[in-house]
C-alpha cells in the first residue's frame, strides 16, 4: 500500500506542479504589457529628474542628417523630426547619442519615412533629446512634461536651421509619430507667426499624428496640387474594433500656452496619403501607388514598390487602413518594437507623389528648379 502511493503521491505533485506553471505563464503572457511598461518607468518625478546634457545644434554630430558643406543644388529643404527611437528605463528624455536608438533611426526610421523625400530636398534632421516610449504610453503628467520638454530642443533647432542653412529656400517640415506631435506645436509658434518662413514652407506632413481640425496652425491639405498647407493623419486598421475611438480618447494637442491637453471633444484632421486631401471619400487599393519596407536598405537605394496593397478612408477624424496584402508591411519585433512607428512605410509611393506635386505648385509662383544630388550621408 505504501509503494503503491507513491507513485501516485509523485503525479499529483507533477500535475500540481504543471498546473502552477502554466498559471504563471498565463498570468505574465496577461500582465507583459504591463510589466513592460513598468519596467520603462524612470520611477522618479520628472520635476526632480536631471536630463541629458543638451545638443548644440552648430555641431554637425547633434543632427543624424545634415548636407555636407558645399553650394546648395536642389530645390527646396526638408526638416525632419524624427519619430520615437528610445524605448526609456533610466530617463525620460534620451541622450542624443544612445547606441540603439541611434541604430533604430539609421536602420529603421531614415530608410522609411525620410526616403519618400530625399529625391526634393536636402534633408535636416537634428538629434533631440526626445521623450521616451514610456511616456508616450502613459498620460501622467511626468510624461507631458518630458515632451515638452523635447519640444524645446526641436525648436532650437530649427532656429539654427533656419539662420544658418536655409538661406531663404522654399522647405518642408515632416515628421513622424513623436516628432508630428512636435511638428504642429513648430507650425503654430515657429512658422505661422512668421510672414516669411510662412510663405516658404511647401506643405507640412505630419504621419501617424492626430492633429485638431477646428483650429489648425496653417490650411489643411484639400488638393494635391495645393501648396503651403497641412497633411496629418492618425491610422488605425480597418475593422479593429473601437480603435479610432481609443486613439482619439487618448489624442493629446497643445493649447495656448503649449501645454499638452486632451483633444476630444474637439475634431481632428485627416489627410489620405492616397488621395492627396482631406477628404472622407474612400480610397480603394487600385489608387495606392505603393507601400515599402525599407527597413536595413542602404541609405540612398530606391526601395522596391508594393502596389494596389491597401484601401484607405477617413472616418471621424482617423484614417482606417485595410490589411496590407504583403506580410512584410505588418508589424514585427519586440513589444517596444511595436509599439513604435513600424518598420514600413504603407504610403511611401504615395508621399513621394505629393510631395513632388506640391513642391510643383510651390514653384509655379514662381522659381526656378534647380538639379538633383545624392542623399545626404547618414
Amino acid at each position: 500500500m505504501e509503494r503503491g502511493g507513491q507513485p501516485r503521491r509523485r503525479r499529483w505533485l507533477t500535475g500540481l506542479f504543471l498546473g502552477l506553471v502554466l498559471l504563471v505563464g498565463a498570468a505574465i503572457g496577461f500582465y507583459w504589457g504591463d510589466l513592460q511598461q513598468t519596467a520603462l518607468d524612470p520611477k522618479a518625478p520628472f520635476q526632480t529628474y536631471v536630463p541629458p546634457p543638451a545638443p548644440d545644434y552648430s555641431e554637425p554630430e547633434s543632427w543624424w542628417l545634415r548636407p555636407q558643406a558645399g553650394p546648395p543644388n536642389r530645390t527646396a529643404d526638408v526638416f525632419f523630426i524624427a519619430p520615437t527611437t528610445y524605448d526609456g528605463g533610466r530617463h525620460w528624455n534620451a541622450p542624443i547619442h544612445d547606441p540603439e536608438a541611434d541604430r533604430t533611426f539609421r536602420e529603421v526610421m531614415a530608410p522609411n519615412y525620410v526616403g519618400p523625400f530625399v529625391s526634393i530636398g536636402r534633408v535636416y534632421a537634428p538629434r533631440y533629446r526626445q521623450a521616451s516610449l514610456y511616456s508616450l504610453l502613459t498620460l501622467r503628467e511626468d510624461a507631458r512634461e518630458a515632451r515638452r520638454f523635447a519640444y524645446g530642443d526641436v525648436a532650437e533647432a530649427f532656429r539654427t536651421y533656419v539662420q544658418r542653412d536655409n538661406g531663404g529656400r522654399p522647405f518642408f517640415i515632416v515628421g513622424v509619430e513623436q516628432g508630428g506631435t512636435l511638428g504642429l506645436r513648430l507650425l503654430e509658434e515657429e512658422v505661422a507667426r512668421d510672414p516669411a518662413l510662412r510663405a516658404r514652407l511647401v506643405a507640412a506632413y505630419l504621419m501617424d499624428t492626430v492633429a485638431p481640425a477646428d483650429r489648425p496652425p496653417i490650411p489643411p491639405c484639400a488638393a494635391r496640387d495645393q501648396a503651403g498647407c497641412l497633411a496629418a493623419w492618425s491610422r488605425v486598421a480597418e475593422g479593429e474594433f473601437d480603435a479610432a475611438k481609443r486613439r482619439l480618447d487618448r489624442a493629446l494637442v497643445w493649447n495656448e500656452r503649449g501645454d499638452l491637453v486632451n483633444l476630444t471633444p474637439r475634431p481632428a484632421l485627416c489627410f489620405n496619403p492616397v488621395l492627396g486631401a482631406v477628404t472622407d471619400a474612400p480610397a480603394p487599393a487600385r489608387l495606392h501607388q505603393g507601400a515599402a519596407n525599407a527597413t536595413g536598405l542602404e541609405w540612398g537605394a530606391r526601395p522596391a514598390f508594393l502596389a494596389r496593397q491597401v484601401s484607405a478612408r477617413c472616418e471621424h477624424g482617423v484614417l482606417h487602413v485595410s490589411r496590407p496584402k504583403s506580410a512584410s508591411l505588418r508589424k514585427s519585433g519586440s513589444w517596444a518594437d511595436r509599439r513604435k512607428a513600424p518598420g514600413f512605410n504603407l504610403f511611401y509611393a504615395d508621399l513621394e507623389t505629393d510631395a513632388k506635386a506640391r513642391l510643383t505648385a510651390f514653384q509655379a509662383r514662381p522659381s526656378e528648379a534647380a538639379p538633383q544630388d545624392q542623399p545626404p550621408d547618414l
